[in-house]
């Protein structure tokens, strides 16, 4: 690989945190919604935010996923095993 990284979200891995906490928080205000036993078109509108959140964070990923792994790869077979296994991560997310 080109870098001493071993994973390619290394240098956003902070921002990538944040994201994630923000979304944590989101799902604990969803909770306590549904505690506080709040309209349910409120409570949904609030889980399509946190998708929102996580999806952003998996598109970052994936970016980060290709320029590292992707482009770091000499070997022709290590770089088609590397596009397919993000392909078919893509896949996952896309087919929820």
């Amino acid at each position: 690989m080109s870098s001493t990284h071993a994973h390619g979200y290394y240098e956003n891995k902070q921002a990538i945190l944040k994201r994630l906490r923000r979304a944590e928080g989101q799902v604990r205000g969803i909770a306590n919604m549904v505690e506080e036993d709040k309209y349910c078109i409120d409570i949904l509108t609030q889980i399509s935010a946190a998708r929102s959140a996580l999806d952003k964070v998996a598109v970052e990923l994936i970016r980060d996923h290709a320029k590292h792994c992707l482009s770091g790869e000499t070997d022709d077979a290590s770089r088609q095993h590397k596009a397919d296994e993000l392909a078919d991560a893509i896949g996952r997310m896309i087919t929820k």
